[in-house]
């Protein structure tokens, strides 16, 4: 294995061994300049790495970047921005100030080799002080990251003696016994699911039996801020195997500690939550679904499983994925399929859902990736689709009733989000995930084939009338009218009752794919005219919309609605 540098790493190598030379030479200071951890992992794994950061032997951070500044200015003309010191934060595992420049455009971070000694109730150091290569090697949470690279000398440096071997077999291990990892810094645990699901590699026994020990469980929960296990949750849902994730937090038993509900809130849960496994099985329908049913990995306990593949609308935002995908949340929602359904209350009483809770509260995720507001909706979102599902049959009247009926639910907020960057595709999916899971039967570790390959008909069906009535194109379509043109129309002072208008010019517009503005305006005068439209003051705005669907050619109620079969 070789680390190839590109001209630019080459120039910056350069720069940082004359500028030693030159240090020595003038000032008598002597250090040593390493890249250290992941960039060195990366190269050697054949994959470009921006985030740079130097390891000085016997030397603040601070104190080089400043010289390197200097030398880089005055000395080689080579445009350099200041240096920027970043204070010690040990919750954001910065357990030393840290000096950042930048350079031949790329960031760097200079900070000096270290040893850390731990007390036993908190993950922070209580003393850090001056390192060799090898105690600064110790340090890091796997042997992978163990690797530094010697700008002098062009070459990899591996002081553990394991992690190059690691590297080359895919291992994920300690460089000390794991145990000892793991109480100097329970955040480690996580992080070695984290860089196994990413990089497809092997953890070895002694590991997993160390991550096992109630021991290490109890302080993963209580050393470690809850930030810094939703940064790692957060990297594992956008990382490259989100699935995996999820199975390796399973198979350690670490579901509760990771996913955690904090205890004043579990005492007022409505229920019990379910078990840890169904996270898994959920994930692994979502992998499979998205995989088309085509064989995974082994692992997976779907891994023979022969279903149906899915209406192409179903994968859309997987196929063509938006800048921002979705499915890291996704993702998240089966994490937390054990507390589907579940709610509990705060010490004001309010009540919320389970999985709002873990993501605020347990994962401190808040709003980022849209997270707390999306999770709920997407389980929001299954219960309103499997209930529309189980009892749909087409219209018998040419579709008209179809169009309002199906329009109004994909347009539901929980369905359809579009402002947060979920499409109605989506939320289908999940809603099948979610629904399937019910096709696995725990006790035979076995899963129904056959009740899956009906429900997942009955999904394409669904979907393939939803496309039939043209519906994906008015999801997001404007108003045909907005407030200003109903009370033009009407010639009546705006008021609660325009809410409840707009909601009968949508069904209008839903049944009418091809109406126009002056149509619409026409068919409201008329309902106007009728009787059929209330601008009293009492007509509340944010009414349901009504669920009778209208005659086509004349807009009056039909009180029919559409016959519906058990299911």
């Amino acid at each position: 294995m070789e680390i190839h540098l590109t001209e630019q790493e080459s120039q910056l190598c350069t720069l940082l061994d004359e500028c030693t030379q030159y240090m020595k030479e003038t000032e008598g200071i002597e250090t040593t300049c390493r890249i250290a951890g992941g960039w060195v992992r990366d190269k050697l794994l054949g994959h470009q790495c921006h985030d740079i950061d130097i390891a000085l032997s016997e030397m603040m951070g601070v104190d080089f970047a400043q010289r390197f500044v200097k030398y880089c200015s005055e000395i080689k003309d080579v445009p350099v921005k200041g240096v920027t010191k970043i204070e010690s934060n040990p919750e954001q595992s910065k357990h030393l100030e840290t000096a950042r420049t930048t350079v031949l455009g790329s960031e760097i971070d200079f900070v000096n080799l270290r040893s850390e000694k731990y007390a036993e109730d908190s993950r922070i150091p209580t003393q850090v002080t001056f390192g060799t290569p090898l105690q600064d090697a110790l340090r890091r949470d796997i042997t992978i990251n163990t690797l530094f690279y010697n700008v002098h000398s062009r070459s990899v440096e591996d002081h553990t003696g394991k992690g190059l071997d690691d590297l080359r077999n895919g291992i994920i291990r300690t460089p000390l016994p794991p145990r000892e990892t793991f109480l100097d810094d329970p955040l480690r645990v996580v992080r070695c699911v984290r860089f196994a699901s990413r990089l497809g590699f092997d953890i070895v026994p002694e590991l997993e039996a160390s991550v096992r020990d109630p021991k290490i469980k109890k302080a993963l929960v209580s050393k470690i801020s809850r930030e810094r296990i939703g940064e790692e949750i957060d990297k594992m849902m956008k990382g490259r195997d989100p699935f995996r994730s999820i199975k390796l937090i399973n198979d350690l038993s670490l579901h509760s500690c990771v996913f955690y509900l904090p205890p004043s809130f579990a005492s007022t849960l409505s229920g019990t939550p379910g078990p840890a496994h169904t996270s898994l099985i959920a994930a692994s329908i979502l992998d499979r679904l998205l995989g088309q049913w085509s064989p995974t990995t082994s692992s997976s306990p779907l891994s023979s499983v022969s279903l149906p593949p899915l209406h192409p609308l179903l994968l859309a935002e997987h196929t063509n994925p938006p800048q921002n995908s979705p499915f890291p949340r996704v993702w998240l929602a089966c994490a937390l399929t054990p507390y589907r359904g579940l709610k509990c209350t705060d010490t004001k009483k309010k009540t919320q859902t389970a999985a709002e809770v873990v993501v605020r509260e347990g994962l401190k995720l808040g709003t980022q990736n849209r997270y707390l507001d999306g999770i709920p909706l997407l389980f929001d979102a299954w219960d309103l689709l499997r209930k529309e599902i189980d009892t749909y049959t087409p219209d018998e009247h040419g579709g008209a009733e179809d169009r309002v009926r199906i329009g109004l639910l994909l347009r539901e907020k929980a369905v359809h989000q579009s402002q947060m960057g979920v499409q109605w595709s989506t939320s289908m999916l999940f809603s099948l995930a979610q629904d399937l899971l019910a096709c696995w039967d725990a006790t035979q570790d076995k899963f129904d084939e056959k009740a899956a390959t009906s429900r997942i008909e009955q999904y394409n069906s669904f979907v393939a009338r939803i496309d039939e009535l043209r519906l994906p194109a008015a999801l997001d379509a404007r108003p045909i009218l907005d407030g200003r043109d109903t009370v033009r129309v009407l010639g009546v002072p705006p008021g609660k009752w325009t809410g409840v208008v707009l909601a009968r010019v949508l069904e209008w517009q839903l049944q009418h794919p091809d109406g126009t503005k002056e149509q619409c305006e026409e068919w409201l005068r008329a309902e106007n005219a009728a009787g059929r439209i209330n601008t009293s003051s009492d007509a509340r705005a944010g009414s349901p919309p009504s669920k009778r669907a209208k005659d086509p050619s004349t807009g009056e109620g039909d009180t029919k609605r559409a016959k519906r079969s058990p299911r």
